[in-house]
């Protein structure tokens, strides 16, 4: 399977053995290093808990999880060392020196690498290179 977009990963369940656990609420990434850290998700306890990215494996129409264990307790630690997406969307996409537009999406690998920034410009979508580029923050983490 190849790169996908986080709005899409954001609308995948995560199964155990078929049975859904939850939904993603968020995706928190390392932007310095433009890469996928993980999913908040909330689950159906009502309770908000995080996966790494490693351990929601991907299938075409959910994550798959192989324990509940999996999915972490304590989701503001994580949220504390990494940057939001909801956060994100909208914000102002600086490369290259210069506004790219405003971010709508990310294209992400496989392993978790942001591909490239989706941002809005001039009413059309284009695709940045995530290498060397920064955004402001639109909302609160």
């Amino acid at each position: 399977m190849g790169p996908r977009f986080a709005t899409h990963l954001l609308q995948l369940p995560v199964q155990l053995h078929g049975i859904l656990l939850g939904r993603p609420v968020d995706l928190l990434l390392d932007s310095d290093a433009w890469r996928v850290l993980g999913f908040v998700v909330l689950c159906g306890d009502e309770n908000e808990r995080f996966i790494v990215y490693p351990a929601a494996d991907q299938k075409k129409d959910a994550f798959a999880v192989q324990s509940a264990l999996l999915l972490l307790e304590d989701v503001d630690f994580y949220r504390d060392r990494s940057r939001s997406l909801r956060s994100l969307l909208g914000g102002a996409v600086m490369s290259e020196g210069h506004e790219a537009g405003a971010l709508r999406d990310l294209r992400v690998g496989q392993d978790g690498t942001v591909e490239a920034l989706v941002v809005e410009r001039d009413e059309a979508l284009h695709e940045v290179a995530a290498t060397g580029a920064r955004i402001a923050s639109v909302s609160a983490a």
